[in-house]
């Protein structure tokens, strides 16, 4: 794909290296045959999976530094934003979702469906830029991008944990209904529990099962999908490193990036059934069978 984009990738590779105004086509060739740019790309990507069985990445077209140890820097940035916003969206969503679930049609159920609307139908960029005109630009409380000041982290967090907010919202309302109406529920109650204890010992846990599977669904999605965000507030994580790379044709950091991304995605679904299996009992006893 790197080689189909419009352009000389041995001139954007040598640029990146040595910037715009230095660059010649001396350089570029140079670079082009120091990387072998002129092989088939079929060769080149049988080199890189003899590469892979090595458990070797390869460096940086661009930098000259190990790819593996760029991405293990970027990732780092990329889990705490994406860890953060998530906490954000469990500090809106399940509270409001839970009390919005125990009265189905009621003014609170009404009200969070109208925030879960809007919230989902503005886009991200957007809301980012809101948050940074308004608390960055208007009341000076954060910085506007960046990681390096004091509470550069919040801006892109609540961009994010807002936005994955408003259908996680929905689910823990859904998730809190059907547990309310559901038979063991009731019967809790009719045993003389009040409604408290029955929500603290039968409701939460089997309410939990469906937001906790659809969260770690939306934390990969979250991973993945933070290349706008991180690109809005410069943000260095692998997004804002991976439009970066796709820009100066750095097609090593490329193919690890994405092959990181996949493994993440086995990663965190695998870990997302254990803690399913966890809250759950009926899971494993299925599973068991």
């Amino acid at each position: 794909m790197m080689r189909l984009l419009p352009g000389d990738m041995a001139f954007r590779i040598a640029a990146g290296r040595y910037g715009y105004d230095m660059v010649t086509a001396q350089a570029a060739e140079a670079v082009r045959a120091e990387l072998g740019l002129g092989l088939p790309w079929f060769e080149s990507l049988v080199a890189w999976w003899g590469h892979l069985l090595r458990m070797d990445l390869g460096v940086s077209a661009v930098t000259g530094a190990p790819v593996a140890a760029e991405i293990a820097h970027q990732l780092g940035h990329t889990l705490a934003l994406a860890l953060a916003a998530l906490a954000v969206s469990c500090a809106i969503a399940v509270p409001l979702g839970f009390a919005a679930g125990l009265r189905p049609r009621g003014r609170l159920d009404r009200l969070t469906l109208w925030l879960s609307v809007l919230l989902r139908a503005l886009p991200p960029f957007v809301l980012g830029i809101v948050l940074v005109a308004v608390l960055a630009v208007q009341l000076g409380l954060i910085p506007a991008g960046g990681d390096a000041a004091h509470g550069s982290l919040i801006a892109p967090a609540l961009t994010l944990g807002l936005g994955l907010s408003a259908t996680a919202m929905r689910v823990a309302r859904d998730a809190m209904a059907a547990v309310t109406a559901s038979p063991y529920f009731l019967f809790a109650r009719t045993k003389g529990l009040s409604d408290r204890a029955a929500l603290l010992r039968h409701g939460v846990r089997n309410a939990a099962v469906p937001l906790v599977a659809y969260l770690g669904v939306q934390l990969v999605f979250l991973v993945e999908g933070v290349v706008v965000i991180e690109t809005l507030f410069a943000w260095p994580g692998i997004g804002h490193a991976l439009v970066h790379a796709i820009f100066g044709r750095d097609v090593p950091m490329i193919q690890g990036t994405a092959l990181v991304m996949g493994l993440l995605f086995v990663a965190l679904n695998t870990l997302v059934d254990l803690a399913c299996a966890g809250i759950d009992p009926r899971v494993r006893i299925r599973r068991g069978r």
